[in-house]
This record gives structure tokens, C-alpha cells and sequence, in this order.
């Protein structure tokens, strides 16, 4: 019951979250091609409810799958420093002043993602010098790489003007503000992609989730798959971060509130992983954009007030395990 109605909630608020906002919308005059309501609907609700929704599955699932991998209940998406370099590779973008460069995509988007992929590949070269196992070399090169860049980006913050600073603010606090089709479109593809791949490997996953051991006793190869699947991840949430900027938490709260409902393994939790993720995001999404501020508050102030005290209570949880 407690499950239907937490479902019911989370469809609820998406079916609605495109009529929330400043400006209130009459459901009838949404279909008169040239009324202002239906430029609002269609040319900036819709596409951020999507937008919205996709990014959540990219983050849910990611999170799942890092989780699994490394056989960590505090695993993000966010500790290989993939976030950090997409937030670098912006902030060089603001400090220079870039505008639009390629196929009208903003230099912070292109910036943020080369810098996401430029880790991906460092941690991936890094790893192959690296003794210890696989997951365990990801995991220290990826915390060493997010204090490095976190350092960069302070120099950064520290010789930018007044008005990069705020641009850079702004950026690292995450925003779901999109306007057009453009970027749903990608981020859809990109979440996608990554969830079939996650979908093709779950046999495999489920294997990892009890050992690397016990994956290789049955036939897996395991570096092989942790790599596929790691690319897959980083590159989806390089594209999401160079977009929206970082959003955190969701990847760490939205596989354990699925895990809690439905305490399956991991091959039967996918899917629902991925809609409650989208769904989540879309509700903090409506929440902060029904807030009476004088300006939008920004997602990732949302995400981390409800993800603060969870992280707490996990790690917690996590220390009275014998």
C-alpha cells in the first residue's frame, strides 16, 4: 500500500510539475498555438519536466551501478571525479569569457564536457599503473582528482571578476533550466543508452554485487564489464553535469529508497531504480520552483537538504555494522 501510494505521488506531481511555476497555466488555452500559455508549455515546461526526468534516471541508475561495482553503500556517481572535471572544465569556460562555440551549444557545456571525458580517460590511463585492484585504483585516483580539480577551481574563483564568480556560483549549485528541446533530446539518449547497457549487464551486476570472485567463478569478465559500464556511466553523467551543472545526492538516495520498497536483487530493480529516479528529481524540481523567492532556487540546494541527513543516516547505519 505504502508503495502504491509513494508511486501514485511521484506520477502525480510529474503529470502537474508542467503547470507548477510563476506564471499559472490554463490546461484549455495550452493548445492555441499562438497563445502565450502554450509557448510556455511547450517551449519551456514541457522540455524541463524531461529534461528534469532524465537526468534523475541518469543519476539513479548511475548510482545503482556504482554502488554495485564497488560493493558500497556510499557510492555516487560523483567519487571518480567525473563531476569535478565537468565542473573544471566549465569554470575555465566562464574565466575566459567563452560564449557560443560549436552548433550553438554554450563553451560552459562543451568545456564541462571535455573536462569529464578528459578524466575519464586520465583515470582510466592512471589505472593500468596501478597495483591494487581495479575498483578500489578507480575509487583513490578519482578522490585524488576531485581534491586536484576542487583546488584548480579555487584558483579560478579567486582571479575571476565579480560577474564570473556568480556565473560559477551559479553553475556549481545546478540548475534544471533549460529552454527548448534541445538538451531534453540529448540527455534522453544519453540516459538511454546507459540504461540499456546497465539492462544488457545485469546478470553480470548481480555477480559483482555479491564478488568480483564469484562473477569470475561463473564466466564474467569482470574487468572487462566494469570498464564498459564505467565509460558508459561517466559519459552519460559528463554530458548531464556539463549541462545542469553538478546535482548531488540523488545517485546516493534514490537506490536505497528503492532498495527499501523493494529488497530484490539488483537485476529486478533496475527499471524501477530508473523511473523513481526521474520521478524524484522532477518532484524537488517542482519544489524548488514553488518556493516564493525572488529568483529560482537552485536544484542542488534541494537535493542537498533532503540528501544531507540521509548521507548521515547511511553512514550511521553503516558504522554500527559489525
Amino acid at each position: 500500500m505504502i508503495r502504491k501510494l509513494i508511486w501514485l505521488l511521484l506520477v502525480g506531481v510529474f503529470l502537474l510539475s508542467a503547470f507548477v511555476g510563476s506564471v499559472d497555466l490554463s490546461p484549455k488555452n495550452i493548445f492555441h498555438v499562438n497563445s502565450l500559455d502554450a509557448k510556455i508549455f511547450f517551449d519551456l515546461r514541457l522540455p524541463r519536466v524531461l529534461f528534469t526526468f532524465f537526468a534523475g534516471a541518469v543519476l539513479a541508475i548511475s548510482g545503482l551501478l556504482f554502488q554495485t561495482l564497488f560493493r558500497n553503500a556510499l557510492m555516487t556517481p560523483y567519487t571518480l571525479g567525473i563531476s569535478s572535471g565537468a565542473v573544471l572544465g566549465a569554470g575555465i569556460a566562464i574565466k575566459l569569457s567563452l560564449g557560443t562555440l560549436l552548433f550553438g551549444f554554450a563553451a560552459i557545456s562543451i568545456f564541462g564536457f571535455l573536462g569529464a571525458l578528459f578524466t575519464v580517460f586520465l583515470l582510466l590511463y592512471l589505472a593500468q599503473f596501478l597495483r591494487q585492484s581495479h575498483a578500489e585504483s578507480l575509487l583513490l585516483l578519482g578522490i585524488a582528482l576531485s581534491l586536484f580539480y576542487s583546488a584548480v577551481l579555487m584558483v579560478i574563483f579567486y582571479l575571476g571578476s565579480a560577474i564570473q564568480n556568480d556565473m560559477l556560483i551559479r553553475f556549481t549549485m545546478g540548475s534544471l533550466s533549460v529552454i527548448g528541446w534541445q538538451y531534453p533530446l540529448i540527455i534522453s539518449i544519453a540516459a538511454i543508452i546507459l540504461f540499456v547497457f546497465i539492462y544488457m549487464y545485469r546478470f553480470e551486476l548481480q555477480l559483482l554485487s555479491v564478488s568480483s570472485e564469484q562473477a569470475q567463478l561463473k564466466g564474467v569478465n569482470t574487468k572487462k564489464v566494469t570498464l564498459i559500464l564505467l565509460i558508459v556511466s561517466s559519459f552519460a553523467i559528463g554530458i548531464l553535469v556539463s549541462i545542469s551543472g553538478p546535482i548531488g545526492f540523488v545517485g546516493l538516495i534514490v537506490p536505497h529508497i528503492v532498495h527499501k520498497l523493494y529488497p530484490v536483487n539488483i537485476s529486478k530493480r533496475i527499471i524501477k531504480t530508473t523511473l523513481f529516479g526521474g520521478l524524484f528529481l522532477v518532484l524537488c524540481d517542482t519544489i524548488s520552483r514553488t518556493m516564493q523567492t525572488q529568483s529560482e532556487l537552485p536544484i542542488g540546494i534541494i537535493t542537498a537538504i533532503i540528501g544531507g541527513p540521509f548521507f548521515i543516516y547511511l553512514i550511521m547505519g553503516t558504522s554500527k555494522k559489525p
